[in-house]
C-alpha cells in the first residue's frame, strides 16, 4: 500500500537496522550503514501502572474502515483485533479465527473463537464479525479498504461461530488482509448505537483487544487501560493505562523521550537519531519493515504521465546523499518499490527476483537527454507536494526539486500543513493541482501482492491513476493463485512491470524504529506493530 510519509518520521523500510545491541535476536543483521535491525527488544522484567507513549499525529478517526496511516495503527493494533494475527517476524496466525478452510477457490470458511468478550462485556458472536465485514461493502461509507472486498459475493453467518465468504472470482489476497484493518471484528450493537459517531471521541469503539479506551481528549492524548477480560493469556497487558500523546513538531516529540515527559514513540525524527542513540536515557532500536520511501506520481494526466520524464528525474535523483541527509545515513538504496524484507511469503525465492533487477543508477547525461526527447516539460511546472512534519518529507523534496532543476525541470514545492499532508492519501479533492508527492509504500501483511494491488486501475491507493491492462491482468492471475510460491512468482513479474512504468519512483530503505527510556521496555521494533497488540508486552524495564 502506498501512504504517508508524513506518517514516518523515519521508518518503513528494509531488513537494515541501527547501531548497538539489540536483544540478542538471531535475525540481527547489519548492512553497510552500520545500524543493525532486530525483530525485538529486551522482554520486561515486570508490570508498570502506566505507560505515556507519544504519536507524531492525532489519529482523524478510530474507526477500522479508515485505519490506513500510521497513528490510528498504532492505537487500534491494541485494542480492535482481527480474524487473522500478523505476528512481528511477519507471520500470519489465528487471531479471533481459530482455523481457515477454502473448499473451494470462491469460498473461505473461518471457525471463529470461543468465550472472547468485548470490551463492554458482551460475547462476540459470528454476526458481529460479518457485520464488521460488511461495512467495507457500503458505497456510502467508502472504506480505505474497498479494494480488498471487491471480489466478494457475500458474508453470512454459517453458525454461531462461523462465517463464509463466497466470491466472485477466486482471490487469496483477502484472506491475508484478513489479518490487518479488513479483518477487524467490532461489536455490531455498538456500531449501530453509536452511528455517525463510532469511531471518534463521542462514540469511541467497542473491540475485543487487551486494551479499551478509556478516554480521549481531541488535540492532547488517548488513554487506553487494561482489559481484565482479555482471552490470549500470553499478551495479558503488563501496563495498568496507556497513554497516546500527540506531539506534531518533530523537535519537540525528541525533547519529550530524552526528558521523560513520554516513555516512547514509534518513527521518531532521523535527524535526531545521533541524539537518540548516544543518550543514557534510553535506546533507539530498529526494526525490520516492508516498505520503501517512494516519490508517488499523484497525477498521471499531468506532465508527469510522461513515462520518459520520470524516468529522467528519477536517473537524475542522487540517492547516496538523500540518504545521508534525510534519514541520518539509516537507509539503503533500493532496488525494486519494496524492499526484500517484504516478500515474507517466500523469502527464500526473494533475493532471486531481486538479482535480476537493474540497480537504481543516478546519470545526469542520460536524464537531460531523456527531456529532450520529451520536450513537453518546458515552460510547465510540476507540483511537489511537501509538510514540516518530517524532515525525512521536506529533505527528500528539497532534493527531488535539486534533481529536476539539473535536468531542466521545474519543480515547484507546495508546503501543506501535517493534517493537509496526510489528507493527500485519503481525499482526491486534496490531491488536485499536486503531481508528486513523497509516500512511504509498505505492506501490512508478509504478502507483497497486497503493495502490488495499490497500482491496479481504480485502487484506492492508486493516487495518480496508473493504469496498465498488462498489469491488470497479471495482478488478478497473482490474486487467483492459492499456493504462496506460485503467487510470489507472478507478483515478481507486477514488481517488473511497475519498475518498468515507473508507476512511483524509488527514493530509498529505511528500517523501522523505536525509542524508549530507561523506565520501560519490550515494544516489538519492526512494522508489525501496526497490527501486533504491542503495547501488551510493554513493562517495566527492571
Amino acid at each position: 500500500m502506498l501512504r504517508s510519509v508524513a506518517v514516518l518520521a523515519v521508518a518503513a523500510a528494509a531488513a537494515a537496522g541501527c547501531s548497538g545491541g539489540s536483544g540478542g535476536s538471531s535475525n540481527d543483521a547489519k548492512p553497510g550503514g552500520g545500524f543493525e535491525v532486530t525483530k525485538d527488544t529486551p522482554a520486561a522484567k515486570g508490570n508498570i501502572p502506566s505507560v505515556s507513549w507519544s504519536l507524531y499525529a492525532e489519529p482523524q478517526t478510530l474507526d477500522y474502515l479508515y485505519a490506513w496511516d500510521y497513528p490510528i495503527n498504532t492505537v487500534l493494533a491494541n485494542v480492535c483485533e482481527q480474524f487473522l494475527r500478523t505476528t512481528p517476524d511477519m507471520r500470519i496466525e489465528p487471531g479471533l479465527a481459530t482455523s481457515y478452510t477454502n473448499p473451494d477457490p470462491l469460498t473461505w470458511v473461518y471457525n471463529l473463537r470461543e468465550g472472547v468478550k468485548f470490551h463492554d462485556g458482551t460475547p462476540m458472536t459470528s454476526a458481529d464479525a460479518v457485520a464488521s465485514l460488511k461495512r467495507h461493502l457500503d458505497p456510502e461509507l467508502a472504506s480505505a479498504w474497498g479494494t480488498a472486498f471487491r471480489n466478494v459475493a457475500s458474508i453470512d453467518a454459517t453458525g454461531p461461530l462461523q462465517v463464509t465468504i463466497k466470491l466472485n472470482t477466486p482471490d487469496a489476497m483477502l484472506n491475508s488482509l484478513l489479518a490487518a484493518s479488513p479483518g477487524t471484528v467490532e461489536s455490531a450493537a455498538s456500531i449501530a448505537k453509536a452511528g455517525k459517531d463510532y469511531g471518534n471521541p463521542q462514540g469511541g469503539v467497542n473491540c475485543t483487544g487487551p486494551f479499551s479506551l478509556d478516554k480521549w481528549t481531541p488535540g492532547d492524548s488517548i488513554t487506553l487501560k487494561k482489559n481484565p477480560n482479555y482471552w490470549d493469556a500470553k499478551l495479558i497487558p503488563k501496563a495498568d493505562q496507556f497513554k497516546f500523546v500527540f506531539i506534531q513538531d518533530p523537535a519537540a516529540r525528541v525533547n519529550a523521550l530524552v526528558s521523560g515527559s513520554v516513555d516512547g514513540g514509534y518513527m521518531v525524527p532521523s535527524s535526531a537519531f545521533a541524539r537518540l542513540r548516544n543518550t543514557p536515557e534510553g535506546k533507539l532500536y530498529f526494526g525490520p519493515s516492508t516498505g520503501s520511501y517512494l516519490l508517488g506520481i499523484t497525477n498521471m494526466q499531468g506532465v508527469m504521465g510522461d513515462l520518459k520524464l520520470r524516468r529522467a528525474l528519477s536517473l537524475a535523483i542522487d540517492r547516496d546523499g538523500l540518504i545521508k541527509a534525510a534519514s541520518g545515513g539509516v537507509a539503503t538504496e533500493p532496488k525494486g518499490l519494496t524492499p526484500v524484507a517484504a516478500w515474507g511469503l517466500a523469502p527464500d525465492k526473494a533475493p532471486g527476483y531481486f538479482a535480476t533487477l537493474p540497480p537504481v543508477e543516478r546519470d545526469l547525461t542520460a536524464a537531460k537527454k531523456l527531456v529532450a526527447e520529451a520536450g513537453g516539460a518546458a515552460g510547465k511546472k510540476i507540483v511537489l507536494a511537501t509538510s514540516s512534519l518530517a524532515p525525512e518529507i521536506s529533505v527528500s523534496a528539497t532534493a527531488v526539486q535539486a534533481a529536476g532543476k539539473s535536468i531542466g525541470l521545474d519543480i515547484e514545492l507546495k508546503t501543506v500543513t501535517p493534517d493537509a499532508y496526510t489528507a493527500l492519501f485519503t481525499d482526491p479533492e486534496a490531491r488536485k493541482g499536486i503531481d508528486l508527492v513523497v509516500t512511504n509504500g509498505y505492506t501490512n501483511t508478509p504478502d507483497p501482492l497486497e503493495f502490488y494491488e495499490s497500482l491496479v486501475t481504480g485502487a484506492f491507493a492508486n493516487y495518480g491513476n496508473y493504469s496498465n491492462p498488462e498489469y491488470d491482468k497479471l495482478y488478478a492471475q497473482a490474486a487467483g493463485t492459492a499456493d504462496p510460491a506460485a503467487r510470489s512468482d507472478l507478483t515478481s513479474k507486477l514488481q517488473d512491470i511497475a519498475l518498468r512504468d515507473l508507476a512511483a519512483i524509488p527514493l530509498f530503505e529505511p528500517p523501522h524504529n523505536v525509542f524508549m527510556n530507561k523506565r520501560i521496555t519490550g515494544a516489538a521494533p519492526g512494522i508489525a506493530q501496526l497490527y501486533w497488540p504491542w503495547a501488551a508486552t510493554v513493562g517495566a524495564a527492571s
